[in-house]
């Protein structure tokens, strides 16, 4: 099970911490990644963390905006968001996959249910 929170309104420039609290999984042995979907748009990957804690960025690259981070003890996956714009508005994903980080929706069996980030001011 994968449940994602952190989610919320927050204002153009502003920051966010998502978390994915993973149960049910051994989280060392998976790859942890983030997608998000705005209205109207197909979903996205940004950003996937492997098991060995290398970390890829689809999307929030520049300047570092995004970083994701995972704490094996706790099960918990992380994304910290900064400089947020409203084209980041979505309901964002984690999901869980063995093997690599990938980029594609369906190569990922298991989903959290999504957390609303809205980026409005």
């Amino acid at each position: 099970q994968l449940q994602a929170s952190g989610g919320g309104l927050v204002q153009p420039g502003g920051s966010l911490r998502l978390s994915c609290a993973v149960s049910g999984f051994i989280l060392d042995y998976y790859q942890i990644g983030w997608f998000r979907q705005a209205p109207g748009k197909e979903r996205e990957a940004v950003s996937c963390i492997s098991s060995s804690g290398s970390s890829i960025y689809y999307v929030g690259s520049e300047k570092g905006r995004f970083t994701i981070s995972r704490d094996n003890a706790k099960n918990t996956v992380y994304l910290q968001m900064n400089s947020l714009k409203a084209e980041d508005t979505a309901v964002y994903y984690c999901v869980v996959r063995t093997g690599v980080c990938m980029r594609d929706a369906g190569e990922y069996m298991y989903w959290g249910q999504g957390t609303l980030v809205t980026v409005s001011g």
